[in-house]
């Protein structure tokens, strides 16, 4: 089982999609900088996460969210999220 992730970096407004399976640890490691272009950004804070069956299929839906279309998608998601989260403070 695989997934795809979306993260965001509140301090710096940016986005940052990748593929593991095992999220929570993957998050653990950009958060402690273990990640090249993620450790610029910290902290991060994932706000989506999607299943896929297999690795080929969760590169597929990586190449998704990094496109043009999938971005807009992505920003929409976290829009939503993050108005979710000012109503529950």
């Amino acid at each position: 089982m695989y997934f795809v992730y979306a993260l965001w970096s509140e301090r710096y407004d940016k986005i940052y999609v990748g593929l593991s399976n095992d999220p929570d640890r993957r998050l653990r490691e950009h958060n402690a900088g273990k990640s090249g272009f993620t450790k610029r950004y910290v902290p991060w804070q994932r706000f989506y996460l999607e299943r896929a069956e297999n690795v080929t299929e969760a590169r597929k839906k990586e190449k998704y969210y990094k496109s043009g279309w999938g971005r807009k998608r992505l920003k929409s998601i976290l829009e939503e999220w993050q108005s979710g989260r000012m109503r529950q403070s």
